[in-house]
């Protein structure tokens, strides 16, 4: 049997990512500028059979995420999804999550070194994608930021387990629970990215850290990859499944209701008005 040497990315013909391979380095492009490269089931998808082909090409020695244009990395979930798909049928967002899951798993067990390549908004499970990289370069002008606590998406399942070992319990719990935007310069200073540069130098600095990683011992460079990735798989495995189930009843919830419509209706939330509304319906409906 010969050796498997990975697709042309010509084979694959994605439609919501750009795959490209040549001089041992794998580029994906999240290639949904328009929604600000968020995830929806068929993006995810895709994302995980271009991480399964670098996974398995031997050509291919570094793998760099990043996404179109210059507004946005990725902003997580697709909440028009969420909206048309998991408002009405919420037990559904069990079989997305499912994906999600298998998704990010191939990505931090590629067996090769990953690089985030953060051109815009890094937003929610953006930021999760970005954490499951082993390594994160960023325009200086680039914001960081989780929205589950304000408008009602997924409450962080990835950032939940690994913010506190990146960045400490403390501006984990800062970062989760205040929803407040992270500067570039502050990420780097609280270790969530390891080099922040202006944006003209963006490709150099990711091309050089690639030719970096390229210079490397395959074999040990994978077994460091897996030693190190111990806490971050140890948090993960003991939650995922845990946060997936509970993720599926709560999608139904009044208050992920009105977070999602109003994010989707671009309004603000009148949260003291919902905290009443809740608080005497011995329900805690809406």
């Amino acid at each position: 049997m010969s050796a498997y040497s990975g697709k042309p990315p010509s084979a694959f013909r994605f439609r919501n990512i750009i795959y490209a391979k040549g001089a041992w380095k794998a580029t994906v492009t999240i290639n949904r500028p328009a929604l600000y490269n968020c995830l929806d089931l068929e993006t995810l998808r895709e994302l995980g059979a271009a991480f399964e082909d670098a996974a398995w090409d031997d050509r291919v020695a570094v793998l760099v995420i990043t996404g179109a244009g210059n507004k946005a990395f990725c902003t997580g979930a697709d909440m028009k999804e969420w909206n048309r798909e998991f408002l009405p049928r919420p037990h559904d967002f069990y079989k997305w999550m499912g994906v999600f899951v298998e998704t990010f798993d191939r990505l931090r067990n590629l067996g090769k070194p990953t690089i985030a390549r953060l051109n815009g908004m890094v937003v929610g499970g953006g930021n999760e994608l970005q954490m499951s990289c082993d390594l994160s370069v960023a325009a200086d002008d680039v914001v960081i930021r989780h929205a589950g606590t304000s408008r009602g998406s997924v409450p962080a399942a990835g950032a939940t387990q690994w913010l506190p070992l990146i960045v400490g319990d403390r501006r984990a719990r800062e970062i989760l629970l205040l929803n407040e935007p992270i500067t570039a310069r502050k990420a780097l200073a609280w270790g969530l990215v390891n080099q922040v540069v202006p944006r003209r130098r963006l490709d150099r600095a990711v091309d050089a850290m690639a030719e970096k990683l390229i210079d490397k011992l395959p074999e040990c460079t994978r077994y460091t990859k897996q030693q190190l990735n111990f806490w971050r798989d140890f948090s993960w495995s003991m939650t995922i499944g845990h946060a997936r189930d509970w993720l599926t009843v709560h999608t139904g919830a009044p208050e992920i209701t009105e977070g999602i419509r109003a994010f989707n209706e671009k309004r603000e939330i009148d949260y003291r008005k919902l905290r009443s509304r809740m608080a005497n319906d011995r329900n805690g409906k809406l």
